[in-house]
């Protein structure tokens, strides 16, 4: 079983690019940064609310 602050569902598009989208608990955007980081790799994370307006968005560079 993993965290129970998120959900995330994992999509293949152009080339080895993958589409991460699910829910996380807000207060736990920085811990999913951070578990992705470990992960290594160039990614972008963005959190949105429920009337799609972004509230914060992180870029780290693998």
């Amino acid at each position: 079983m993993g965290p129970t602050w998120c959900e995330v569902e994992l999509d293949p598009i152009d080339g080895q690019d993958v589409l991460l989208n699910g829910v996380v608990d807000p207060s736990r955007f920085d811990d999913l940064a951070a578990l992705l980081t470990c992960c290594g790799g160039t990614f972008t994370l963005e959190l949105y609310d429920e009337d799609d307006n972004l509230l914060r968005e992180t870029t780290r560079e693998g």
